[in-house]
C-alpha cells in the first residue's frame, strides 16, 4: 500500500513538472488543461490519506468577493436599480446561469468567443450565458409570451481579460429591463431610456450622457459609403470600438484585417465620427447620398421620432444622437443606445479632468466608459420559435460593477475624509449589561425586543466589560444600548444609553420596544 502510494506521489510530481514546462512554454490551451486533468485525477487517487498540497488561495482571474462593507454598497445600488424599475411597471423573472450552447451561438457577433463551454458531463452541450438577453427571449418562445415589461438581476459570464480596478470582470452582474411586445413605434424605446437616467441619477454618478442610433441608419451608412452587405456586420463592430480606439487604427483594422475597401472606409468615417441631436438627423435627410438610401431614410425617421418621445420624458439634454455607436452585438435591428459616464474614476468631475488635461485635449470631455446599453430587437425571439413567431423588443441592461467600483472609491475618500462608520449590519440596538452574572436576564430582554420585531444583538460571553461592549456600539455604529445590571432588574427598569452622545435615561422594562421605536429616529 506504502509503494503504490509512493509511485502515485511521484506520477504527481513528474506531471507537475510537465504542467509548469507547457505553462513556462506557453503551449496551448488545451494542451495545458489536458495535461492539468490528469494531474488532479493523480491527485485524486492519493484521497484524504494523501500529503498536504500547497496552492495559492486566491479567487478565480476576472472574478472577486464581497465583504461586508462592499455588500453594503451592492445592495444599495441594487436597491435603487429595482425601485425605478419598479416605478414602471415591471416584472421580474430568473433563468438558469447556463444555457444549451445553440442557444446562445450566432447571437453576439465576434464577441462570440467569448462565451464560457461547459465539458460535456454526459447529455447536454452547455455554455454559460453571456448576458440575459438572449435567455429572455429564449424563456419567450418558450413560454408563448407576446407580451410583458421584465427586470432580472443576474451575473453573467464572458471570457474576457478583466481590468478589475475599471469595473470588468469575467463574472459580473446585469440589470436588465425590457419591454416586450408589438406597439407604437419609439414609445417603449424611449421608456427605456428614461428608466437609464433615472437610475444614473439617482445614483449621484456625476455627468452623464446618452448615446443613440439606429441600426437601419447604420446599415444605409455602409451601403451608401461602398460596403458590401456581407460585411455590415464586420464593419459594424470595428466603428463600435471608436469610443475607445482612434479613427486611424479603426481605419487601419477595417482595411487590413477586415479587407474592406480603403476608398469605402474613408466615405464611413466622414460620417461615423458625427454626432447631435435632431439637427444632424435633418443635416443626413437632406443629404443625397444617405438620405437616398432606403434604410438610412428609415433609420434617421426613426431616430427623429425617437429624440420626439426623449424630449417629452425631459430628456433632451442627456441625449446624444452619435453616429460612431454601432453596438457590435448581431440581435439588435433598430434603436441603439448606450449610457457614458463624463470624468475619472477617481472623482474628478468633467470640468476638473478636462481642466487638468493638456491643451490638445483640452477640448472634449473624457468618458470613464459605458455603465449601460441596450436597444430593439426584433427577431432575437423568432429565432427560437418553431414557426418563425416574432416578438418585438426592446431593452436596456445597467453594468453595475463599474458603478459599483466608482462608489466603493468614493465611499472610501468619504471615510479617509470623516472617519464616518460604514454600517454593515441594521442593529438598532445592544443589550449590554454592567456586571457579572447577568447572561440570563440579557437573554430575556433580547427574546422580548426580537418578538417585538426590534433588531438587537448581545455580546456571546456571558461576563463581558461593559466597556468592551460599548466600544463594539461605537465600532459597528450601533445606535442604542441597553445596560441592565442587579439594581436595573430589581427596579424594573432598563438604562437606555444613546451611543454617540452618551445620554442615559432609565425606562420602565416593559416600555422598552416603545422607547427604542420613538429614539431611533433621533439617533439616525
Amino acid at each position: 500500500m506504502a509503494d503504490h502510494k509512493a509511485q502515485i506521489q511521484e506520477k504527481i510530481k513528474l506531471q507537475g513538472e510537465t504542467v509548469r514546462r507547457l505553462k513556462a512554454e506557453k503551449a496551448d490551451a488545451d494542451k495545458i488543461s489536458e495535461e492539468v486533468s490528469k494531474l488532479l485525477d493523480l491527485k485524486a487517487q492519493l484521497g484524504d490519506d494523501g500529503p498536504p498540497q500547497k496552492f495559492t488561495l486566491k479567487t478565480p482571474k476576472g472574478t472577486r468577493d464581497y465583504s461586508p462593507q462592499q455588500m453594503v454598497i451592492r445592495n444599495r445600488v441594487l436597491d435603487k436599480i429595482i425601485t425605478v424599475f419598479k416605478r414602471h411597471g415591471a416584472e421580474t423573472i430568473d433563468t438558469p446561469i447556463f444555457e444549451l450552447k445553440e442557444v446562445l451561438t450566432g447571437k453576439y457577433g465576434e464577441d462570440s468567443k467569448l462565451i464560457y463551454d461547459l465539458a460535456d458531463q454526459g447529455g447536454e452541450i452547455l455554455s454559460l450565458r453571456y448576458d440575459l438577453t438572449v435567455p429572455f427571449a429564449r424563456f419567450l418562445a418558450m413560454n408563448k409570451i407576446s407580451n410583458i415589461k421584465r427586470y432580472q438581476i443576474a451575473k453573467v459570464y464572458r471570457r474576457d481579460n478583466p481590468a478589475m480596478t475599471r469595473g470588468r470582470y469575467r463574472e459580473f452582474y446585469q440589470c436588465d429591463f425590457d419591454i416586450a411586445g408589438q406597439y407604437d413605434p419609439m414609445i417603449p424605446d424611449a421608456e427605456c431610456v428614461k428608466v437609464a437616467t433615472e437610475i444614473l441619477s439617482s445614483l449621484e454618478l456625476g455627468d452623464f450622457i446618452i448615446k443613440v442610433n439606429h441600426r437601419r441608419l447604420l446599415d444605409g451608412l455602409f451601403e451608401a459609403c461602398g460596403i458590401p452587405a456581407s460585411s455590415f456586420r464586420a464593419a459594424c463592430s470595428s466603428v463600435d470600438k471608436l469610443d475607445k480606439t482612434p479613427w486611424e487604427e479603426v481605419r487601419a483594422e477595417m482595411v487590413g484585417e477586415k479587407k474592406l475597401d480603403p476608398d469605402a472606409v474613408d466615405r464611413l468615417g466622414e460620417y461615423v465620427r458625427m454626432n447631435g441631436g435632431e439637427e444632424l438627423a435633418d443635416t443626413l435627410l437632406a443629404d443625397p447620398k444617405i438620405g437616398g438610401t432606403a434604410a438610412a431614410k428609415e433609420g434617421l425617421q426613426g431616430i427623429k421620432l425617437f429624440l420626439k418621445y426623449c424630449k417629452l420624458f425631459g430628456l433632451s439634454s442627456e441625449i446624444s444622437f452619435d453616429l460612431s455607436l454601432a453596438r457590435g452585438l448581431d440581435y439588435y435591428t433598430g434603436i441603439i443606445f448606450e449610457a457614458v459616464l463624463l470624468g475619472q474614476f477617481n472623482g474628478e468631475t468633467a470640468e476638473d479632468s478636462v481642466a487638468n488635461k493638456s491643451k490638445e485635449n483640452s477640448a472634449r470631455e473624457v468618458g470613464v466608459g459605458s455603465v449601460a446599453g441596450g436597444g430593439r430587437y426584433d427577431n432575437l425571439v423568432g429565432m427560437f420559435d418553431s414557426k418563425g413567431r416574432a416578438v418585438p423588443c426592446v431593452g436596456i441592461s445597467i453594468g453595475v460593477e463599474r458603478i459599483f467600483s466608482i462608489l466603493e472609491a468614493n465611499v472610501a475618500r468619504q471615510k479617509a475624509a470623516s472617519g464616518e462608520v460604514l454600517r454593515t449590519t441594521e442593529v438598532e440596538a445592544f443589550v449590554a449589561s454592567a456586571q457579572k452574572n447577568m447572561l440570563t436576564h440579557r437573554m430575556e430582554l433580547c427574546r422580548d425586543l426580537w418578538d417585538a420585531g426590534i433588531k438587537v444583538e448581545m455580546s456571546y460571553k456571558q461576563n463581558p466589560k461593559l466597556l468592551a461592549q460599548l466600544q463594539y456600539c461605537e465600532e459597528r455604529g450601533i445606535p442604542l444600548a441597553l445596560v441592565i445590571g442587579e439594581s436595573e432588574v430589581e427596579k424594573g427598569i432598563v438604562k437606555v444609553r444613546e451611543v454617540t452622545s452618551r445620554k442615559e435615561e432609565d425606562i420602565p422594562r416593559d416600555s422598552v420596544a416603545t422607547e427604542i421605536r420613538k429614539r431611533l429616529p433621533q439617533c439616525s
